[in-house]
């Protein structure tokens, strides 16, 4: 597969990034993703990357990217808000299957999809959530829950952390995957982290073979209790962002 004029190798970009050799399971478990998305996205609008080489760049790779921050700490609980078509979060459960991972997705339809890749590829231990975070972040069974949230494309970051930090344990950690903007949008989250409790921990460069662009993680610990007012109601973290 070639990624602008050049070849692609999935299963070489993932050792040279993050070291880790993927099986043969793990290749043909994210070839067969990669084939329904095509085929779904004929259906419903799951994703602009309909290139298969694209799509093992710059979905796959991309999501993967996270345990270059995730790696430094054990994660048993994860949940992915705004997972869309499943990610970063089914890429993750496919290479790391010892994770529990929840995926919240507010569009019934591409919610459908990541039940249906699921099923298919016999995936255990993984919740489906449909709802927005800002009532998922206050139910009991999900609130102060998890070792890790990670979240891609979904929100500034003063908006994305009222969703991301009411869902951590104390000391559990954010992964907000961002562009170019990623160190100014950390630092424009910092009133917000004071609020909610965070605090940055640190900004991740990532740079992906075969892409050209330039990428950030932004990781964010918990070092206090969220107050109990966040995050506000549906709507309300977009419309006043925090800060």
């Amino acid at each position: 597969m070639t990624v602008a004029g050049t070849r692609f190798d999935l299963t070489a970009a993932v050792y040279s990034l993050l070291g880790l050799r993927l099986t043969r399971r793990q290749t043909e478990a994210l070839g067969w993703y990669a084939t329904e998305l095509i085929s779904w996205n004929q259906r419903f609008n799951l994703t602009a990357i309909t290139d298969p080489a694209e799509i093992e760049s710059k979905h796959f790779l991309d999501s993967l990217s996270c345990l270059l921050a995730m790696r430094e700490r054990q994660a048993d609980r994860v949940v992915d808000i705004g997972t869309g078509a499943g990610f970063p979060g089914l890429p993750l459960k496919i290479v790391c299957p010892q994770l529990q991972m929840t995926l919240v997705e507010a569009t019934g339809k591409k919610l459908d999809f990541c039940r249906h890749i699921v099923q298919g590829l016999g995936l255990e231990h993984v919740d489906l959530v449909h709802g927005r975070a800002e009532d998922i972040g206050h139910s009991p069974a999900h609130r102060q829950s998890y070792d890790w949230a990670v979240a891609r494309a979904v929100a500034s970051m003063p908006v994305l952390v009222e969703y991301l930090l009411p869902l951590l344990r104390l000391g559990g950690r954010a992964v907000a995957q961002k562009g170019e903007s990623g160190p100014a949008e950390a630092h424009a989250a910092e009133a917000a982290l004071k609020v909610l409790g965070g605090r940055t921990h640190q900004v991740i460069r990532v740079e992906l073979p075969g892409v050209a662009e330039v990428r950030f993680l932004v990781v964010v610990e918990k070092a206090a209790a969220t107050p109990p007012e966040y995050p506000r109601r549906a709507g309300l973290p977009a419309k006043r962002p925090l800060g």
